[in-house]
């Protein structure tokens, strides 16, 4: 999931022993379906820092295309 992420070029593998470095050269080949992406991409996005959280709850009706980068309807 990580290395699908735009920004992301490669990984650095954490592993303390065999076994996990096993575990995690496995998992390279594993194949997540589309919801499963979408709750970790939802799940793992940063929060919106201020004043952006505060211009998206008051500002919303006059947002532009420049703005709508911003959206976190989910606040």
């Amino acid at each position: 999931w990580l290395l699908g992420r735009p920004a992301v070029s490669s990984l650095v593998i954490g592993a303390r022993s065999e076994a996990q470095l096993k575990d995690n050269i496995a998992a390279a080949s594993l194949t997540l379906s589309f919801d499963e992406r979408a709750r970790l991409d939802a799940v793992s996005r940063p929060p919106v820092l201020y004043p952006y959280w505060h211009q998206q709850l008051t500002a919303k009706g006059r947002f532009g295309p420049a703005d709508l980068v911003l959206d976190r309807s989910d606040i």
